[in-house]
């Protein structure tokens, strides 16, 4: 699992693991409720950007997370947009693109083990109905680092290409899934020395 933690100091740094991953829930919810129309799919946006900044990030990193976001920008809204209106996918892919930015700030400013502890503590109570809470909660977790997983996979895929001068294209899909089982085979040999695999 890559290390997406940056330390800091910030609030947003200190606030507990659980309170981050409700909010993140909850504003899901709000998200999908409240953002129905361009203004407030805006507003959505610029409250995203806000956060970044209380949570220290004055650099690029929100347009890091954005840029790493583009393919599926282009895909879900060119889809939308030729399929029912411009507006749909203007506001549909802020819907997306605004919790994933949410994702990404939560794993920037949470230490991984943190995160990994109050999965667990929250699905324990299920465990008499047949739920792994190790598992799931591993599962979460991987599921939340493998888009910037792979996103930096690409790039620096990408960077390799442009040092060399070559075009990207088909070819570039093996180099990066070479690296993505790569991967998945450290994550499988780590969750299997830890027993849970």
């Amino acid at each position: 699992m890559i290390p997406l933690y940056r330390p800091g100091q910030s609030y947003v740094h200190r606030v507990p693991a659980g309170v981050k991953l409700a909010s993140l829930a909850l504003c899901a919810v709000v998200v999908m409720a409240a953002v129905h129309d361009l203004l407030s799919a805006g507003v959505a946006l610029v409250a995203t950007a806000v956060l970044y900044l209380v949570a220290g990030f004055h650099d690029a990193t929100i347009l890091q997370e954005a840029w790493r976001l583009r393919w599926l920008i282009l895909v879900l809204g060119g889809a939308l947009a030729v399929f029912v209106s411009p507006e749909v996918a203007v506001v549909n892919t802020s819907r997306v693109v605004v919790l994933m930015l949410l994702a990404a700030l939560l794993t920037l400013t949470t230490p991984v083990g943190a995160l990994l502890d109050t999965l667990h503590r929250v699905l324990r109570p299920l465990r008499p109905l047949g739920v792994n809470a190790d598992a799931v909660a591993l599962t979460l977790l991987l599921a939340l680092t493998l888009v910037p997983f792979v996103a930096d996979v690409l790039a620096q895929v990408r960077a390799a290409h442009a040092a060399r001068g070559v075009r990207m294209g088909r070819h570039t899909l093996l180099p990066v899934l070479v690296r993505v089982l790569r991967h998945a085979d450290d994550v499988g040999d780590a969750l299997s020395a830890r027993g849970l695999a």
